[in-house]
């Protein structure tokens, strides 16, 4: 018997709609990485370092559809003045973006990308300062989200003060 469902028999879905926004991932690696630790694991005193944690984003155009996300991660753990260890990820990954506007691009660069690739960037981290005979460093969760809509505040309150 004959199934009447046409994509039952591996026919292609009805296409998508070639105007629809998008912001797709492609791909994910690590761009770069440095540890540095300058006495290795041998720190005089308590393990009871004072962590700074930057994050910083980038986007590149790669062609019209494709851009180059990095986002970069520096961590440095201090014990007094005696810096233990910094660490510096750099994690990319390529997306697909496709009739976005201004302000949902600028959204998805700064808060969508970072949040996919941030469980990467803090895996690496805390790899690295395992590997260098730390106690195991796990980051975080950061609210990507919320950075954005306070660097949105913070323009637009220099915006009005300028």
């Amino acid at each position: 018997m004959a199934d009447s469902d046409p994509g039952a028999a591996g026919a292609a879905p009805p296409a998508a709609d070639p105007n629809a926004p998008e912001f797709s991932l492609q791909s994910v690696y690590l761009k770069d990485c440095s540890y540095e630790a300058p006495k290795g694991p041998r720190i005089e005193g308590q393990w009871n370092p004072q962590i700074s944690l930057d994050l910083n984003t980038a986007a590149e155009a790669i062609s019209p559809e494709l851009r180059e996300v990095v986002l970069t991660i520096s961590v440095t753990a201090k014990v007094g003045e005696a810096t233990a260890f910094l660490v510096e990820v750099k994690q990319a990954g390529v997306f697909g973006v496709r009739n976005l506007g201004e302000e949902d691009y600028r959204r998805a660069i700064a808060s969508i990308a970072p949040n996919v690739l941030f469980p990467y960037a803090r895996s690496v981290v805390s790899q690295l300062v395992s590997l260098g005979g730390f106690p195991q460093m796990l980051l975080p969760p950061v609210n990507f989200d919320a950075l954005y809509a306070r660097s949105l505040a913070e323009a637009q309150q220099k915006a009005l003060n300028s």
